[in-house]
């Protein structure tokens, strides 16, 4: 894969999409990971409210379950362009990373680093929904799948600290030392907040 074709990971394999990994390219790589990771995590909770739908047992919560069902097919798909954006934004910077500081194509260095911090802080901020949608399903379904519930949250905590990982190394590539502040800021608080919510609702699945 060149670093121009678009990262379709709707339509791959596993199989495909590990071998790209894995290949010696610049994308995908941290970012896509993020990404992918957080779709399995939203793929989980539809999993997990949907033995729940329908059934009589749970039929209070039914309204709550259908709209949170919603938002994790939503974040699934989400969670799969934010890692296609991710990889198509570090594309860009990796090329301009390699011209002289004097080629004018450098001109658009700026706005290319934030860019490729965009894509994750916007999966940050995925995460922090799919954690908030996640602690609306414990208690309200099949303790059977409790194991399943876990997992979602332990996967939306790790999608949030991959993500800002790749907010993390790019910061210092940022000129505005107030932005370059009030990013890393922003993000820290950010997923300083998921990882307590995700770990107080994981603690009371049961």
């Amino acid at each position: 894969m060149s670093d121009a074709t678009p990262l379709d990971l709707a339509t791959m394999s596993v199989g495909e999409y590990l071998d790209r990994l894995a290949a010696a390219v610049p994308v995908p790589g941290g970012g896509a990971v993020a990404g992918v990771t957080l779709a399995q995590a939203n793929a989980l909770g539809a999993m997990v409210v949907g033995y729940a739908i329908g059934k009589p047992k749970f039929a209070a919560h039914e309204a709550a379950h259908r709209a949170a069902h919603a938002l994790f097919e939503r974040g699934r798909r989400r969670a799969l362009d934010l890692a296609r954006d991710d990889a198509s934004a570090y594309a860009v910077l990796n090329r301009l990373w390699k011209l002289p500081k004097d080629d004018p194509a450098r001109a658009g260095f700026a706005p290319a680093v934030l860019a490729a911090i965009a894509a994750p802080e916007a999966t940050l901020d995925l995460a922090a929904e799919t954690v908030a949608a996640l602690a609306t399903l414990v208690g309200t379904t099949s303790a059977s799948l409790a194991s399943d519930l876990r997992i979602a949250f332990d996967l939306a905590e790790a999608a949030a600290d991959a993500a800002i990982e790749n907010v993390r190394i790019n910061l210092p590539s940022v000129d505005d030392d107030t932005l370059r502040t009030e990013i890393g800021a922003r993000t820290e608080a950010r997923l300083g907040a998921l990882v307590r919510s995700a770990s107080e609702w994981r603690g009371k699945v049961r």
